[in-house]
């Protein structure tokens, strides 16, 4: 897929239930998979409608490992700390990628 048909896709948004049940909804930024695993992450960011918010968490940028099993998406946070880096150091290196492509 080159950078243009990126630009012409619609946002992929998944909704995510909060503590109390509530259904929040995400921004699939990106999604990725870590050389030498067969383990698949994804990058979003929450969608506010409050605008008193957005300036507080506009860079809130979460981490799940996730599993596609038919139309069902199952997510898994990320709680160990050597996963975290690993995921966090391919997250940059992608950015990277693609800011020097522009």
């Amino acid at each position: 897929m080159t950078k243009d048909d990126m630009q012409y896709e619609e946002p992929e948004i998944i909704y995510i239930p909060d503590e109390e049940g509530n259904e929040e909804e995400f921004e699939v930024v990106m999604k990725f998979e870590v050389d030498g695993s067969d383990q698949k992450y994804m990058m979003v960011v929450p969608l506010h409608s409050e605008s008193e918010d957005e300036d507080e968490e506009a860079d809130e940028v979460y981490a799940f490992r996730y599993e596609e099993d038919g139309d069902e998406l199952k997510l898994y946070t990320i709680e160990d700390e050597e996963e975290w880096n690993m995921v966090e150091e391919t997250f940059n290196t992608l950015l990277a990628e693609i800011d020097e492509n522009d």
